[in-house]
């Protein structure tokens, strides 16, 4: 599966995207196709928080639950996720918010194939649009919390 990148410059702070992100258990409030989320652990080391968390992803017929390690680098405002169990073969993902004039600058990539073959095929077909869906998702989340 091709991976993804994206860059947006948003009128938020870093901090406020950074926090968004981090925000794993709100992800079904907002998020397409996220019809559950659970944080099964938080734990702090040195320079982050790990947070295990799971989502269940629901697409038509296709219903899923993947763990993953969520790695928050709060005074570095990036976001990393590594794939630890569920249907894919990989799953990585990076989110970095580096605050600019008059907001800040987020840049999102990610990368995952599914193990099912037909799942995989499905995804392929939407890949890129459901990305962008994710990440405006994201945007419109921001502008509901943080616009006056």
């Amino acid at each position: 599966m091709p991976n993804h990148s994206e860059s947006r410059h948003l009128p938020f702070s870093a901090t406020q995207m950074y926090d968004l992100v981090a925000d794993v258990a709100s992800y079904p409030e907002f998020l397409p196709w996220t019809a559950a989320a659970r944080i099964k652990s938080t734990k702090e080391t040195e320079g982050k928080t790990e947070i295990e968390a799971d989502l269940v992803i629901s697409f038509k017929v296709f219903r899923e639950r993947f763990t993953s390690l969520v790695s928050l680098y709060e005074e570095e405002h990036r976001i990393d996720t590594e794939y630890l169990d569920g249907p894919f073969k990989h799953l990585q993902s990076r989110w970095e918010f580096k605050d600019t004039e008059g907001g800040c600058e987020v840049n999102f990539w990610v990368d995952f194939e599914f193990r099912n073959k037909l799942l995989q095929s499905a995804a392929g077909v939407f890949f890129n649009e459901a990305m962008q869906r994710i990440v405006r998702a994201f945007e419109t989340r921001a502008e509901g919390l943080y616009s006056v």
